[in-house]
């Protein structure tokens, strides 16, 4: 932790009459959600009374079945009120992001705002314009550091079984189900305490991998058959969606989460790509493994960010120019590929 020590981040949290907001990024997945609920959950048991969790914008419906997920505001179904919260807030908890801009439409009032802004987050490189910084890399995700902040606020014995289940899947989503990103002892320690608390691991994999609609299933084998490209030689795979193609799925949000990590998965393929077409950019994730860096070129390239296997970003280029350019720029790297 930075900047301000423990003991006076403690005397802030005793007031239990400040106004408290948690923000996280666009395009909230498991661990923005599981961690900003299970620390929402955790601020009401310390006994405050006006907590907002805000969300720029929905998110998938495989992650809606959490505690508290009713009272998720989402900014883009109403920013007068979103805006409200952040303004009116004593104090700011901005959970899985490490720049305001990560948070796009709200940013600018995360920015003015005059609360004191706390960021819990695991992304390399955080920005200036916090006043606390819980922050780790090693973490295998924000949701295990919103476990040791409870701890390190000596309220361990507070965490139950709804805290629990929220932090659970924030862990189990951003690693893979434990397939990447989770090498650390710590993480399954605190993944055990959590089970110990009443977690059911396998119930939980059911609601978030197990719900596909028939929809997201045909998108998927549509991807794999229509619009996977492979550059054997670059040992890069990519896949690209435009607005039709989605909506001839009737894509819903979520519908392509992990599709890139199908094109990771070939043989000597290092870099994988999902390219979506939204109305005025497109959308891109990025995934590496071993030392493939792409943080750094989502930040390059893509006026985004991430992890160093995990990444994402955007381009205001048509779809078709957004591929060519990428192409190009798997040229100008091809010796790191």
């Amino acid at each position: 932790m930075e900047n301000l020590g423990t003991d006076t981040l403690k005397k802030h949290l005793a007031k239990r009459t400040k106004t408290i907001a948690i923000v996280v990024h666009t395009n909230p997945d498991g661990d923005a959600i599981g961690s900003a609920l299970g620390l929402y959950h955790y601020l009401l048991l310390l006994g405050f009374k006006q907590v907002a969790v805000i969300a720029p914008n929905a998110y998938a419906s495989f992650l809606q079945w959490m505690p508290g997920n009713d009272q998720v505001l989402i900014a883009e179904n109403d920013m007068d009120l979103a805006q409200e919260q952040i303004m009116g807030a004593d104090i700011l908890f901005c959970l899985d992001f490490n720049g305001f801009a990560r948070a796009e439409n709200l940013a600018p009032a995360l920015e003015t705002s005059k609360a004191l802004k706390i960021i819990i987050d695991h992304h390399p490189q955080p920005e200036a314009g916090f006043d606390v910084v819980f922050h780790d890399t090693k973490a295998s995700s924000t949701a295990e550091l919103v476990y040791l902040f409870i701890e390190l606020m000596g309220d361990k014995t507070f965490i139950n079984r709804n805290i629990a289940e929220c932090l659970y899947a924030g862990i189990v989503t951003d690693t893979g189900s434990f397939s990447y990103g989770a090498n650390h002892p710590r993480t399954y320690e605190i993944v055990a305490r959590l089970m110990a608390l009443g977690v059911d691991g396998s119930h939980i994999h059911r609601l978030i991998y197990s719900t596909y609609s028939p929809d997201r299933m045909r998108l998927l084998g549509f991807c794999l058959s229509e619009r996977l490209v492979v550059k054997e030689a670059l040992h890069t795979a990519f896949i690209s969606l435009s607005i039709e193609d989605m909506k001839r799925f009737n894509y819903q949000e979520g519908d392509t989460e992990g599709v890139v990590n199908y094109a990771l998965a070939i043989k000597n393929i290092r870099l994988a790509a999902l390219f979506m077409e939204r109305d005025d950019h497109v959308k891109v994730s990025l995934r590496s493994t071993g030392s493939l860096d792409v943080n750094r070129l989502a930040r390059q390239y893509f006026q985004g960010g991430g992890h160093m296997n995990a990444a994402g970003g955007k381009t205001h280029q048509s779809l078709q120019q957004s591929i060519e350019d990428f192409v190009a720029m798997l040229q100008e790297n091809k010796e790191n590929l």
